[in-house]
């Protein structure tokens, strides 16, 4: 086993490797400020973005969560690799060839880490299992995908393959290209048995399954054979890679238009992905094995960007101004009970939610047989509300020419119309409803109010009541979750936000979740700050000295080359906030602001972290993201002024002082006298050439 990677190439792989490139594969980012990008948080649900990356110095930060690093660090958490794996990844997709401390050779790539094999025989088994579809036992496969009207070329577009009959045959093909049985094994690929292993799927149709990335992490099949006693359907097991709650497929396909358009069509197979994509359709996806639950609502609503800013108003024509989330199910019952579940994952997106269902319940892939692929356009351009279609739903089950049924109807349907969401849209289907059952509004009205005012039938995927509350008391009240007073323009909390329920007190503030700039204020600089665990208390944002020194402080790590030279000549008493002190030291100690010039944006934050001591160095990833607030053009110079106008408190501070002790020594004593009034005119002197300067 190769020994240690070497730091140099540690370095430039990251100094290679994009940040926001990796994270967009994640993430949609949008601009955010010069230089900045904002997204989603990928590590905890938000409805307001606070995800910050900086491309220029390779970090993100998220201002709600408290997450952040560079993109060896993202790697590590989003998707489980280790340091060495990450590194040796992105090594690989952007050509470094990596040494390691103990001098010996570089590994060979043959032997990644752990989650590296566990991909690579994914790809080998995909690539085994696209061979095998062309061979003559794979006829009733190549039947089934006719059938359906997928050629030859669609199959390989999509990866399709065939798992040949047979107990071994994927087995013995991977451990003859070097993959140990105990890595298929926890790969899913195969199966331990009372007499070894043998291949999870045989004699069936392949797709392969992958992530946003575009790699392969598992597979569904279907059954072909009679014989075959297994389900219809048949995925990879949990894995480490492969979780079904969290697993999209197609998402590899569809993510840039589901980012672009700010839509996703969520249907029930992989045949209908295939037939939706290859109808025009373009941001299809479909679940692989169980319901669309909070997680998968989790991965779209991040690819979408789906926030409380860019959600969309749905209309009475089923029209929307805003992002859409479009489901799509079978008009039997269990297509009913799919809706069901999608009505409760409703509340999960602030785009609006909208089911679409063909006449005689057809799904995409027989309607694409039938009826060609414009029918599959036709069906998703006339998709309806969900909220409509499951109130008309549960309507169906009552006789609404009698007054017993139309009562029935109206204590089954006032639930759900509570439930929405969207205030301004409550009323609108109350009214809709009392047509529907040809009852008075009022009557109506009253019925979905007792019932908003009732305990939830069933609590939404994120814990809120039919107030929208979280819990019992909510979760921000008339003072919303904002961060106190907040001031636009300057570091800090924006103004106060909404509150998410009737109930609780408004907070102090949530980190990153502060008004409608999302804990950035107008100019990007955080909402509360975190505390260490060390004593040292957290600078308060809401003051206004520690927002001063916060922002120069940003602007020292981000833009070391527009710093003057003087800023490596302060006091250490120029911070007054302790913990600005403390960094303001580390920045000192590191090299200063000369030191950045030299190395670089990207490496100077490093080796500020480096240098930092554990009481602020959780502080540095909000410092080297924030925003800050001024044009692109005008960045030099209001880094310089910003930073000069530092010093030259510092000086004042520092000339007052001398005076005093001017002030306060003997004259008769002249040699100490005239060395204190020699400091006043040598400080004097500073602060006038800084003036001049600028």
């Amino acid at each position: 086993m190769a020994g240690i990677i070497r730091r140099e190439d540690v370095d430039e792989v990251r100094e290679r490797a994009h940040i926001d490139e990796v994270i967009s594969a994640h993430v949609t980012l949008k601009p955010a400020g010069v230089g900045s990008l904002k997204g989603l948080c990928p590590f905890h649900d938000e409805r307001s973005p606070s995800f910050n990356v900086r491309p220029s110095v390779g970090r993100y930060h998220c201002f709600g969560c408290g997450e952040g690093g560079d993109v060896f660090t993202f790697l590590m958490k989003m998707d489980g690799m280790g340091f060495a794996e990450a590194v040796e990844h992105l090594a690989a997709k952007v050509g470094v060839q990596l040494r390691y401390e103990d001098g010996g050779p570089a590994r060979p790539r043959e032997e990644p880490g752990k989650r590296q094999r566990l991909l690579d025989a994914h790809r080998v088994a995909q690539e085994y299992y696209a061979e095998q579809l062309m061979t003559p036992a794979a006829a009733p496969a190549r039947r089934m995908l006719a059938e359906r009207s997928f050629e030859r070329a669609d199959a390989e577009r999509f990866g399709v393959g065939f798992a040949p009959q047979g107990w071994e045959n994927l087995a013995r093909h991977l451990q003859g290209r070097g993959f140990t049985r105990d890595e298929l094994i926890t790969a899913g690929l195969v199966s331990q048995g009372q007499r070894g292993v043998y291949d999870r799927f045989r004699g069936r149709v392949i797709w392969p399954i992958r992530d946003v990335t575009g790699a392969v992490i598992g597979f569904g099949a279907r059954r072909l054979f009679d014989d075959d006693n297994g389900p219809k359907y048949l995925n990879t097991p949990e894995t480490p890679l492969y979780k079904k709650s969290q697993v999209l497929y197609g998402i590899d396909l569809a993510k840039r238009e589901i980012a672009k358009d700010r839509k996703v069509v969520v249907v029930e197979g992989y045949t209908d992905v295939m037939a939706a994509h290859l109808s025009g359709v373009t941001t299809a996806v479909a679940t692989c094995g169980t319901a669309f639950g909070a997680e998968h609502a989790r991965v779209v609503r991040r690819l979408m960007g789906d926030t409380a800013a860019g959600g969309g108003l749905q209309l009475r024509s089923g029209a929307s101004l805003g992002g859409e989330v479009i489901f799509t199910f079978d008009g039997d019952e269990a297509g009913q009970k799919a809706a069901e579940r999608a009505f409760g994952q409703d509340q999960q997106f602030y785009a609006q939610t909208f089911v679409a269902v063909a006449d005689g319940g057809m799904d995409p892939c027989d309607l694409r047989v039938a009826q060609g692929p414009e029918a599959v356009k036709a069906l998703v351009d006339g998709r309806k509300p969900l909220f409509e279609f499951v109130i008309r739903t549960d309507l169906k089950g009552f006789d609404l020419g009698t007054a017993e049924g139309r009562v029935g109807a109206l204590r089954q349907a006032a639930p759900r119309v509570a439930e929405i969401r969207d205030t301004a849209l409550r009323p609108e289907y109350t009214r809709m409803l009392a047509g529907w059952l040809g009852m008075d509004e009022r009557t109506v009205s009253q019925e979905v109010r007792r019932a908003a005012g009732a305990p939830s039938r069933r609590g939404t995927p994120d814990g809120r009541g039919n107030d929208g509350g979280r819990g019992a008391a909510g979760r921000g009240g008339a003072a919303g979750r904002g961060g106190g007073p907040g001031l636009r323009g300057v570091p800090g909390g924006g103004a106060g936000g909404p509150g998410n329920g009737a109930g609780g007190p408004g907070g102090a503030g949530v980190p990153g979740d502060t008004g409608a700039s999302n804990g950035d204020g107008a100019s990007g600089l955080g909402g509360v700050l975190p505390s260490s665990d060390t004593g040292l208390p957290a600078p308060d944002p809401r003051d206004p000295v520690a927002r001063a020194e916060h922002l120069v402080l940003a602007a020292v790590l981000q833009y070391p080359e527009h710093v003057p030279e003087a800023f490596d000549e302060l006091a250490a008493d120029s911070f007054l906030t302790p913990a600005w002190r403390v960094l303001h030291d580390t920045i000192v100690a590191a090299g200063g602001a000369i030191t950045g010039r030299a190395i670089g944006a990207a490496a100077w934050v490093d080796e500020v972290t480096e240098q930092a001591p554990d009481s602020v160095a959780h502080l540095i990833p909000g410092l080297a993201v924030a925003s800050l607030p001024v044009e692109e053009a005008s960045l030099p110079g209001f880094v310089a002024d910003l930073v000069r106008r530092r010093i030259q408190e510092g000086l004042n501070r520092q000339i007052a002082d001398a005076r005093r002790r001017l002030q306060q020594t003997d004259p008769s004593d002249f040699e100490t006298y005239q060395a204190a009034n020699a400091e006043v005119l040598k400080l004097q002197e500073q602060h006038r050439a800084l003036r001049e300067s600028a």
